[in-house]
């Protein structure tokens, strides 16, 4: 068994993080303030495990892998000997400063302390910590287990070698993290995905499309290709001569584009997109469909895998 990983915070995040380092091959200790979330995560991990194997998507058993994932009483019985701390609280900053504080003061100092921020950036998480320099974000998207995009981004103090031993330690476990040079506010994932929303947005706000227009434009579209290759790849593609043809093009066409303000998220263009939503989807059904989601994803994975076996990466 491999060296130990603290998932800190076992909410839904928290719980695919468990399962990817699990498969991976890792020892596992869940804590949580509430001790029943942790064992609500665990519980979640014997349920998806299973569908994981049968699917051919962990490369060992669901028994083997739930083994190595245990729930720990206090946070030093979580911490003890791990390499790793991989921390999921609430998105408030100063939760965050709380909790990085505890964990560096009871933490091993070669341990890396991550936090699974979406937005928070590494430099506010860690200022003023003795031990900053082990600080950074490894930023997801849920659920991890099924989506190997992950983000290391560094605070200004951040140790690069330990960047470098954390992205090491994630292709190992079967992500694929994207090493960021330096922090920015939203990083690589919410800046893009923020870009489309703000366009999507704009078009509901506009009357140009309804919310369900815009949604079959990105899944029977767009995401198809996105699905197996990134928008410079993309481009690159769609034309003969490569990128720099396709920006010969069509660089006037998107610089027109980009110079409209933002979109406002608020106001009627809200109540029009949620009331769209809940006719396609009751409140109720959420988490029901987000089980559908995650078997989509695995399925995705599946082929994905499999294609890249008998086609190529």
């Amino acid at each position: 068994m491999l060296a130990p990983v603290a998932c800190i915070g076992s909410g839904l995040i928290g719980r695919s993080w468990a399962i990817v380092f699990a498969r991976a091959g890792h020892e596992v200790r869940l804590w949580d303030a509430k001790p029943e979330a942790s064992e609500a995560a665990r519980a979640f991990c014997a349920e998806v495990l299973p569908e994981l194997e049968q699917l051919g998507l962990i490369d060992c058993t669901a028994t083997d892998a739930l083994a190595r994932i245990h729930t720990a009483s206090t946070l030093e019985e979580a911490l003890d000997g791990a390499i790793h701390v991989q921390e999921s609280t609430f998105e408030n900053l100063v939760i965050k400063r709380e909790i990085f504080a505890r964990l560096d003061a009871v933490a091993a100092p070669e341990t890396v302390l991550a936090s699974s921020s979406s937005a928070l950036l590494p430099s506010a998480i860690s200022e003023g910590l003795k031990g900053r320099a082990r600080v950074m974000v490894n930023h997801p998207i849920n659920p991890s287990y099924l989506v190997p995009a992950a983000e290391l981004v560094p605070a200004p103090w951040t140790d690069k070698s330990l960047i470098n031993r954390t992205a090491e330690m994630l292709r190992a476990a079967g992500m694929q993290p994207i090493v960021m040079t330096k922090e920015i506010d939203g990083f690589v994932m919410n800046r893009m995905q923020g870009a489309l929303l703000h366009e999507a947005f704009r078009l509901v706000a506009g009357g140009y499309a309804s919310a369900e227009d815009v949604d079959i434009g990105i899944r029977e579209g767009l995401a198809l290709r996105w699905s197996f290759m990134g928008p410079f790849e993309t481009i690159d593609l769609n034309a003969p001569g490569g990128v720099r043809d396709y920006v010969g093009r069509y660089a006037g066409v998107y610089e027109n584009l980009a110079g409209q303000p933002a979109a406002d998220w608020q106001g009627k263009v809200l109540d029009q997109i949620e009331a769209d939503r809940r006719v396609a989807l009751p409140q109720e059904k959420l988490s029901e469909r987000q089980a559908w989601r995650d078997r989509r994803l695995m399925a995705l994975a599946d082929h994905k895998r499999r294609a890249a076996n008998e086609i190529g990466d």
